[in-house]
């Protein structure tokens, strides 16, 4: 399976310093050893190296994601300029679909003009459309980023909603779900998606191991919230995790990390030109997302070979045997590739949320079931069987 996501780091910093940041308050502090931005060399090669992958693969489109750090700590003219590069190098009938992911406390006017001139679209990372639940978004000086990020929100709904990609949230179990949903529905994303927060067995996530009176936070969290958006009537909007839940359940392959057994198709290029595997292993430990690969020297296809990459593409064989043996294998997928880590094995291990993800699947399955009117049990025949 080729790359079809290209994750480039614009930016190695970032103007928050979020409480919960794997990233630059995790295992891995490799930022700390590169330059805060790329050069020149490193994006021309990099959309050479992008360009030739998506040619030699017959791909006809392709997602950059323009990543950091805080990207637009870099000049937007700058990120435009990324983009058109990439577009010219690719051959004719590839579209490029790119996205700048940001925390949305540096967007104004401006930059949206420049992004729309250059037909990037904009994601932005909130953790609920209130002030109390981004209360661990706080700049360097731990001052709360809200105020900053509702500016820029507001200004992106208003002034280019066409640009905008959506909302990624990280999901608290200390905050009311439903409150967090219709908050967020109030910023007018047209998609958002809820993420577990990055922990594993060796580190596990905030309130886990959960206590016996509420032994699963993050799956009741999640079913509230999928409560909330299944009633609603009507679509209000796309939450990518429901949606392939659903998807998978009914035996429709879905891409996503979090669910199924879809071999991931992301790839990451760092400030350096390095290559690597996706920013979320580096919740795991030092190195983890490592390739010793570069753009300079190597191709995506190289990438592609590497052992921690072939272990994402190998699906059920890259599991436990409890995973294997569980009949909602084939939704659940065993988990986020990190969630599954544990010092001394590895991450052939159920992931720390295994008891909420069965909780979340098993509670849609429920829904759909009574929805679809079937008989003979609650979970429809793809969540024990697989795709038909």
């Amino acid at each position: 399976m080729p790359f079809r996501q290209f994750v480039l780091k614009v930016h190695g910093r970032c103007n928050l310093a979020c409480r919960y940041c794997y990233l630059y308050a995790g295992a891995d502090s490799g930022w700390r050893d590169r330059p805060a931005a790329p050069d020149d060399r490193v994006l021309s090669r990099a959309a050479d190296r992008i360009a030739e992958h998506a040619a030699a693969h017959g791909l006809p489109d392709i997602a950059l994601v323009l990543h950091g750090g805080e990207p637009l700590l870099t000049d937007p003219a700058r990120l435009g300029a990324v983009v058109d590069r990439v577009r010219a190098a690719v051959e004719p009938g590839c579209t490029v679909h790119a996205t700048v992911q940001t925390n949305g406390t540096l967007l104004t006017r401006d930059r949206l003009d420049v992004l729309a001139r250059h037909r990037v679209r904009v994601g932005v990372s909130l953790d609920g459309g209130l002030a109390a639940h981004n209360r661990e978004r706080v700049d360097h000086a731990g001052r709360p980023s809200w105020p900053a990020a509702a500016r820029g929100l507001r200004l992106l709904a208003d002034h280019w909603p066409a640009g905008y990609a959506g909302i990624l949230s990280v999901v608290d179990p200390g905050t009311d779900p439903v409150e967090v949903y219709e908050s967020l529905l109030a910023l007018r994303p047209p998609a958002v998606d809820f993420l577990l927060p990055h922990g594993n067995l060796s580190a596990p996530p905030p309130g886990l191991p959960a206590p016996a009176s509420a032994p699963v936070p993050y799956g009741d969290w999640l079913c509230a919230a999928f409560d909330r958006w299944w009633e609603a009537g009507r679509r209000d909007v796309r939450v990518r995790l429901f949606e392939e839940c659903i998807a998978l359940l009914l035996g429709i392959p879905a891409a996503t990390e979090s669910l199924g057994l879809q071999p991931f198709t992301a790839v990451v290029v760092e400030t350096d030109g390095s290559i690597e595997q996706v920013d979320s292993l580096k919740s795991a430990y030092e190195g983890a997302a490592a390739t010793g690969l570069d753009v300079h020297r190597n191709s995506f296809d190289e990438a592609l070979a590497h052992p921690g990459v072939a272990a994402r593409h190998a699906g059920e064989a890259a599991l436990a045997d409890s995973c294997r043996s569980c009949p909602l294998l084939h939704v659940c997928g065993g988990g986020q590739y990190p969630h599954r880590y544990e010092r001394g094995s590895g991450f052939r291990n159920p992931s720390v949320y295994c008891a909420d993800l069965q909780r979340f699947i098993r509670h849609v399955a429920d829904r759909l079931a009574v929805s679809l009117g079937r008989q003979g049990g609650p979970i429809p025949r793809a969540a024990h069987d697989g795709p038909p």
